[in-house]
C-alpha cells in the first residue's frame, strides 16, 4: 500500500546538505521530497515540521511539544544509534515509528576513538602549538618519561557493541591488550566487572548509550578508581561522565589526559572548563561524521522511506512503539 497517497513523501532532514548528499538523493526525487534544515535553525525547523511525514534526526533534541506540532509525522529516523535526544514516549503516544541505524557509524567512530586516544596520549595539541610557535626541540623530559605506546597499553572498552568491537580489532592489530565490560559477564576472558576494568586499564574508552542507568556512570568515585595517569576517551555521550569531577581529576593530574568528542551540554558552552585544560583533546561531536558514514546513513534512510511508502515493515525500530 502506498501510504503517501501518490504524492512525494515529505522528509525534513536536520542537517545541511552538501553536493555529495544531494547527488546521492537525486535518483529518488520523483518520490522523495527532502527539505534540509541546519540544527541551529529553529525557525526553519518549526516552519517545516508540520508538513513533514518523515524526520531524519541527528542531534537537536526532539521534544514532546515538537512531536505534537508534527501532525503529519509517521517516522522519526535517527541518523545514528543513540535515541536519547528523542521524546520516545511522546512519539509512541502518537503512533509515530522511531528507527535508528545500529552499526552504520561504527567504522568512523572507532577510528575517531583511536584518533583521540593517540592525540591525548602523545600530546598532539601541545606539540602542534609548540612547533607552529617555532620553539624548536622540546626540552621537557615528560614525554620520554610519561608518554606511552598505545600498543604497550591495556585499553578498556565500556560497552561492547558494534563500535567497541570494531575498535577492539584495530587496537589488537597494533598490539594493545583490550578488555571490555558490559551489562553482564559474556564468558570472554577479556571481560571485566566495571570496577576492575577501571583499575586494570591505562586507557578507558566509553561506548554506551545514555540512559537513566548509565547517566554519570563515570562519577567522582569511578574516576578515582582509574589508574594514575590514565587516559579517558568518550565518543559516546557526554552525560555518561560527571564533567566537574573529570575537570578536577585532570587538573590534579590524577588522570593523564582525556579525548572528548561529546559533552554534557551540546553544543559545548564556551565557558566549559574542559576547554581550558592543556591535557584534553576536543572535537565537537563529529566522530561519526565522514562521507562514508553519511553514505550508509542515506542508504538506510531512503530504504526506510521506501518501506513507509510501500506499507512494508520498517527496519530497525526502537522505543516503546517498536513492537506495536
Amino acid at each position: 500500500m502506498d501510504r503517501s497517497g501518490g504524492q512525494a513523501l515529505r522528509v525534513l532532514a536536520q542537517f545541511v546538505a552538501g553536493p555529495l548528499v544531494r547527488e546521492r538523493l537525486r535518483p529518488h526525487r520523483d518520490w522523495l521530497d527532502v527539505r534540509f534544515c541546519a540544527e541551529s535553525d529553529d525557525a526553519t525547523f518549526q516552519a517545516e515540521l508540520p508538513e513533514a511525514q518523515v524526520l531524519w534526526h541527528v542531534l537537536r533534541p526532539l521534544s514532546a511539544s515538537d512531536i505534537e506540532r508534527a501532525t503529519r509525522l509517521q517516522l522519526i529516523h535517527k541518523l545514528g544509534a543513540g535515541v536519547n535526544t528523542i521524546a520516545l514516549d511522546a512519539a509512541a503516544a502518537r503512533a509515530i515509528a522511531v528507527a535508528n541505524m545500529p552499526g552504520a557509524n561504527a567504522p568512523s567512530v572507532a577510528e575517531s576513538a583511536l584518533l583521540l586516544m593517540l592525540a591525548a596520549m602523545r600530546r598532539l595539541p601541545q606539540l602542534d602549538r609548540a612547533t607552529r610557535a617555532g620553539h624548536g626541540w622540546p626540552t621537557d623530559p615528560a614525554p620520554t618519561e610519561q608518554v606511552r605506546d598505545l600498543g604497550a597499553c591495556t585499553v578498556g572498552l565500556v560497552g561492547y557493541g558494534n563500535i567497541a568491537r570494531t575498535l577492539e580489532r584495530i587496537l589488537q592489530a597494533i598490539g594493545a591488550t583490550v578488555l571490555h565490560t558490559s551489562t553482564r559477564d559474556d564468558g570472554s576472558p577479556a571481560w571485566r566487572p566495571w570496577p576492575d576494568l577501571l583499575t586494570d586499564c591505562d586507557v578507558v574508552s566509553l561506548h554506551l548509550p545514555l540512559t537513566p542507568t548509565t547517566e554519570r556512570l563515570l562519577d567522582r568515585a569511578a574516576l578515582d578508581r582509574m589508574r594514575p595517569g590514565a587516559v579517558l576517551v568518550n565518543t559516546a555521550r557526554g552525560g555518561l561522565v560527571d564533567e566537574s569531577a573529570l575537570v578536577d581529576a585532570l587538573r590534579a593530574g590524577r588522570l593523564g589526559a582525556a579525548g572528548l568528542d561529546v559533552f554534557a551540554v551540546e553544543p559545548v558552552s564556551p565557558d566549559n572548563p574542559l576547554l581550558t585544560l592543556p591535557n584534553v583533546v576536543l572535537t565537537p561531536h563529529v566522530a561519526w561524521q565522514t562521507a562514508d558514514t553519511f553514505g550508509r546513513y542515506l542508504d538506510r534512510a531512503v530504504d526506510n522511506c521506501r518501506r513507509l511508502r510501500d506499507g512494508a515493515p520498517l527496519a530497525d525500530l526502537v522505543g516503546p512503539g517498536a513492537h506495536g
